[in-house]
Parts: structure tokens; C-alpha cells; sequence
């Protein structure tokens, strides 16, 4: 048999897989809040500071949320190609009501990106959407976050990613379900739209070394693994400081 059909985009429209989803992440965020506080940290701005970050694949805004909790002037431009996500993101987002906007992009076309993203950017970060993009689309994506920051601007990723080593990957499995007892039981019962998200979310996952190669090959510096537990990472670098803004377009 051959892989199944990458059926991401559609998944990602339906309101029925999004409130699935939803229901999942609300019982995952619990313990994602305390590594997007650590990526928040990772940034180099004062708490007072006023600046503007894009979230890309910004789903509901859990990233965002977590930024604006920790910088009270910042402000978040939210990226994200799907309706029903946007919705879903607008009512998680009323607490932060004009600090916010949702701008609508399908960052796996690639291209152009809309005119209402501002063409520099003082940080851009994603998290748990990456891993859905083809290698060429993660790689020429890099290079498009690359140009959308300011001279000294960062990008963070949090994301899962793939052991070359399946002693390493079985390790990371029996590790995470003493962490999650229920986890194996999950993987057993999966209904037919679990596994079709759970296919497509696993489709497109790489080892982390070639990620961190496609940073360098943008152009960034200050690239590390910032933090990592098992196949939860993050990763990032920054647009060197005083190097002159590249023309878009």
C-alpha cells in the first residue's frame, strides 16, 4: 500500500476535525504553556518593551497568547489559512481585543505574502505547524521568514520533530506514554478522522539537523536548539544585526 493522501488542508477547513482539535489541544496546552513561556523568554525584548511579532499558523493563538501575556505592549499579527480556525482563534483571543488581528495566509502555498504582514518584522515565530510543510516548502519558508525581519529580528520555532535512530524514536515513545498514560491507549483507538490527522500530522516530520540547516542556508545566526524533551524542540536564530534590509518583492 502506498502513503495516504495528504488530506491537511481539507482537515484543517472542516469545523468538525477543528473542534476535535481544539478539544486535544486545550488537554496538550496545559503542559505546552510553561515551553511557550520559556520561547517567549528567549526573546530580546524588556517586559515594557512595544514591538510586533507574526505568529505564523497561528491556529487559535496559544503562541500569541502567551507572547502578549508576557510583553503587555507588544502586539501580534496572527497568520492562518484556515476559516474555521480564525473563528475558533477570535473567541480564545478576546482578552487581548486590539492588541491582535488575524490576517488570512496559507503559508504551505508559498509565494507572495499578503500586504496587510508588515514587510519587517521585529519577531516571527511559529509553533506545531512546520512540521506540516513539504522539506522544500520549510526551507524556502525559512528564507521568506528571513526577509520579513528587521536587522536583529528573531525567529522561534516549537515543534516536533524525527529521531534518525529508531532506538532514539522508540525511547522518545515509551518515555512520553510513562508521561501520558493514556497516550498508548490513544494511538490503539484512534476513530477515522484521528487517524487521518494523526497521518498527515506525522507525513512531513524530519530530523532536526536538516531544519537547522535550512536556517543556516537562509542566512541566520545565533541558531540553536534552544530547548528540547524527546521530539518537542525549539529552535531559532536571528537576522544579523546591522545587515541591510533585503528588498521584497
Amino acid at each position: 500500500m502506498g502513503d495516504p493522501a495528504d488530506t491537511n488542508a481539507a482537515i484543517w477547513h472542516s469545523a468538525e476535525a477543528v473542534q476535535a482539535w481544539a478539544a486535544e489541544a486545550g488537554r496538550q496546552e496545559r503542559r505546552r504553556k510553561a515551553h511557550r513561556q520559556f520561547l517567549a523568554s528567549l526573546l530580546p525584548f524588556a517586559a515594557r518593551d512595544a514591538f510586533a511579532f507574526l505568529d505564523l499558523g497561528a491556529g487559535t493563538g496559544a503562541g500569541s497568547r502567551t507572547l502578549l501575556e508576557a510583553y503587555p505592549r507588544s502586539t501580534a499579527i496572527l497568520a492562518d489559512f484556515s476559516a474555521e480556525m480564525m473563528r475558533a482563534g477570535e473567541r480564545e483571543m478576546q482578552p487581548f481585543a486590539g492588541r491582535y488581528r488575524y490576517v488570512e495566509f496559507d503559508m504551505a502555498a508559498g509565494g507572495e505574502w499578503p500586504a496587510a504582514i508588515p514587510a519587517a518584522l521585529d519577531a516571527i515565530v511559529t509553533s506545531m505547524c512546520v512540521h506540516h510543510l513539504t522539506d522544500e516548502r520549510k526551507q524556502s519558508l525559512f528564507a521568506e521568514i528571513f526577509g520579513h525581519l528587521v536587522p536583529g529580528g528573531w525567529y522561534l520555532n516549537y515543534d516536533p520533530v524525527r529521531a534518525d535512530d529508531p532506538v532514539v524514536e522508540a525511547t522518545w515513545e515509551r518515555a512520553g506514554d510513562r508521561a501520558d498514560p493514556e497516550a498508548a491507549a490513544r494511538r490503539r483507538h484512534r476513530t477515522p478522522l484521528e487517524q487521518a490527522r494523526w497521518d498527515n500530522h506525522v507525513r512531513y516530520i524530519i530530523p532536526l539537523g536538516q531544519q537547522l540547516g535550512y536556517l543556516r542556508a537562509a542566512g541566520f545566526d545565533g541558531i540553536d536548539v534552544y530547548w528540547k524533551q524527546l521530539e518537542s524542540v525549539i529552535y531559532g536564530g536571528r537576522r544579523p544585526a546591522g545587515e541591510p534590509e533585503a528588498p521584497l518583492g
